[in-house]
């Protein structure tokens, strides 16, 4: 794709539109959210102290149907991710407001991944690395439907601060959607990269701290979804670099997930039991405060998109160093927290055989 003057105008009315839009219903969304009792109470590991709105998703969801009504083009695969986003929407706005169990959100999360995979056959079929090509023939279906619920769940698990998962979504949808315009491409994660910015982006204006409005379940899943959805698109005749650079974009995300996980099988807890000692907690303990806290979480997350542009633009070697720095930030904080191990714990135990052998 040639970047001129019509390429950058398309591109900034894809933004602009359902930005405006969400920014104008979102007031009438919060009111939606208080009659029908989608509040967020403060409790337990909640952050915020006064009860808030939530559905925000709702309003992300309206702003991207808009996007597609103006720049989408109808396609079966098109048929599976709406009905597969309207699943999601469903099953977030039911938890919102009556607090669905974790399997229940499953199911939600598994019959919209079905339908991306089944009926849109939208797949990672194959890959091409290091001079091998690997189909994975029937194995693409559970393989996918994985990928799909691992996005869902990373941007579901992380959205625990104001602006920090609607923060990362939109870097992630800015960063793909200029990778596809480097790349020429002007297809349906073209135009669902740029839709979901702008939506996204204008759900955030209410969003920031102190937020009045949360996206809730109905938002950190759609906006996961998505993310999904837009990187499958990225996985069609997938090479090893078109394969991990998406991943290196939701870095953040997905290394929190997997720390979580972590934590909690090494203490012999449920992987799905929640706790304040992800990424951003742990940032909070050094006594920052909410706004610093995301703020540098999403300057890492940034880092990391740069990165993959700069791979992208073929300066693999720039890459390569950003990703080396970044990695070493990455070891040193999981070795200075308790976002993997509980360094209290470890050192107790440490004296404790230390004597032993005394």
């Amino acid at each position: 794709m040639i970047f001129d003057y019509e390429s950058f105008s398309k591109i900034l009315i894809m933004i602009l539109l359902p930005f405006i839009f969400v920014v104008a219903i979102i007031p009438f969304v919060k009111k939606l959210a208080k009659r029908v009792n989608a509040i967020d109470i403060p409790r337990g590991r909640h952050m915020h102290k006064n009860p808030t709105p939530k559905l925000g998703g709702l309003a992300i969801f309206l702003g991207f149907l808009l996007g597609y009504m103006f720049f989408g083009t109808p396609s079966s695969s098109m048929n599976a991710i709406l009905i597969g986003s309207f699943i999601i929407i469903l099953t977030g706005v039911i938890d919102d407001i009556t607090e669905l169990g974790a399997f229940a959100k499953f199911i939600g999360q598994l019959i919209a991944a079905c339908v991306i995979v089944f009926y849109g056959q939208i797949l990672i079929q194959d890959v091409t690395a290091f001079g091998l090509y690997i189909n994975f023939s029937f194995l693409s279906y559970p393989l996918t439907i994985f990928f799909i619920l691992g996005c869902v769940n990373c941007i579901n698990l992380i959205d625990g601060l104001d602006g920090l998962s609607g923060g990362i979504s939109s870097i992630y949808y800015l960063t793909t959607g200029i990778i596809a315009t480097i790349q020429g491409k002007t297809g349906l994660d073209f135009v669902m990269a740029f839709t979901m910015l702008g939506a996204t982006l204008g759900f955030l204006v209410y969003n920031i701290h102190p937020a009045t409005i949360f996206a809730g379940d109905s938002g950190s899943m759609f906006m996961g979804f998505m993310i999904s959805i837009i990187a499958l698109f990225g996985f069609k005749n997938v090479t090893m670099t078109s394969l991990i650079i998406p991943l290196l974009i939701l870095a953040i995300p997905i290394l929190d997930t997997l720390f979580a996980i972590l934590r909690r099988l090494l203490k012999g807890e449920n992987p799905a039991k929640g706790d304040r000692l992800h990424i951003h907690h742990q940032l909070l303990n050094r006594n920052l405060s909410q706004g610093k806290t995301v703020a540098i979480i999403l300057f890492i997350n940034a880092l990391f998109a740069a990165a993959s542009i700069l791979y992208i633009l073929k300066d693999q070697t720039l890459g390569y160093i950003v990703y080396g720095v970044l990695l070493v930030i990455v070891f040193t904080f999981i070795m200075t927290t308790n976002v993997v191990f509980d360094r209290k714990e470890i050192k107790k135990r440490y004296k404790k055989l230390f004597k032993e052998k005394q």
